[in-house]
């Protein structure tokens, strides 16, 4: 190879990485975003992280994420903060699809609720429904010191379904969240399992949430209810009213919407975390719900989660 033919070759060479990195500056500068105000319990397991680098490989935007609570995700889409909603609280939703502030909302997935607490079990929960351990927790907490729950209770969607349970027994959540034995984290739930498990306490958590600090090691409780009607949770996502909220990039939501939908990422969800723990943190819901099946889950999906009107 002669000294001519070298210097074509580094030239040409030279011309592709030039071209390769104007073209990776040109895709980097003309990506547009969308913001999603979304739920600790989705983003604390990992799987909004996953769903992320999946959909800003497919299309050339920015995906980010602001995760709080439900209630405060949707005092930021009331304000036309964020571009879309991904939340787990269907009378939350109600009210402000009702409000004009949402538009095209879609179930992407579910698991449930699961009241832990220690391996122990004080105050024998474990084979009851919902409501009685919450009332054989009550009777407990009443009749010890130190604090027997944790709550949330910072207006999540894990908040609201506490609430609802509470609800459905003989006591008032206004009543008992005052007294001695109740506390409140006020934060994530991540945050308020720690605080469960130092306790030595109750809570209820989203599975996926309790599955990964408990694989982690983070924390010794137990599950010790599970998997119920009363404690399914379900997973929609909701993009913002361009008309009520002209700043926000409905187009760009619309996109995500059909990428969460997908067979794709309905699979990626489906597979997240059996590797690592041993099963699916959450399942998908998609082909589920279209399939329209007289399956238990189905009805009960329909049931605890469909908006009509």
């Amino acid at each position: 190879m002669n000294m001519w033919t070298k210097v074509l070759i580094i030239a040409a060479i030279v011309t592709i990485l030039i071209i390769a990195g104007s073209l990776a500056y040109f895709r980097y500068f003309t990506k547009t975003r969308i913001l999603v105000s979304t739920t600790t319990s989705l983003y604390e397991t990992g799987l909004l992280n996953a769903t992320e680098r999946a959909f800003e490989v497919k299309y050339p935007i920015d995906l980010g994420f602001l995760s709080v609570g439900t209630g405060q995700a949707i005092q930021q889409a009331q304000g036309g903060n964020v571009d879309a909603l991904l939340v787990h609280s269907p009378s939350n939703e109600t009210q402000f699809l009702q409000g004009g502030d949402g538009v095209c909302r879609k179930i992407i997935a579910y698991n449930f609720f699961t009241i832990v607490g220690p391996q122990s079990d004080p105050a024998r929960i474990s084979g009851s429904s919902a409501t009685d351990a919450l009332k054989k927790i009550v009777d407990y907490g009443r009749n010890h010191t130190g604090r027997i729950w944790v709550s949330r209770g910072d207006g999540s969607g894990t908040h609201t379904k506490e609430k609802n349970l509470w609800a459905k027994t003989e006591y008032t959540y206004a009543q008992i969240s005052i007294e001695s034995w109740y506390a409140s984290a006020g934060s994530s739930m991540s945050a308020t399992l720690n605080m469960a498990n130092e306790f030595g306490a109750y809570t209820l958590s989203d599975t996926g949430t309790y599955l990964k600090l408990s694989k982690d090691g983070t924390i010794s409780l137990v599950a010790l209810i599970t998997e119920t009607k009363d404690l399914l949770n379900v997973y929609s996502v909701i993009a913002i009213n361009q008309t009520r909220h002209p700043n926000v990039n409905f187009t760009n939501a619309m996109t995500l919407i059909k990428f969460l939908i997908s067979d794709e990422c309905q699979q990626l969800i489906d597979d997240y975390g059996k590797s690592e723990y041993g099963q699916s943190l959450f399942h998908s819901a998609v082909q589920l719900l279209k399939q329209n099946s007289t399956s238990q889950i189905v009805q009960w999906i329909k049931d605890y989660a469909f908006i009509n009107g």
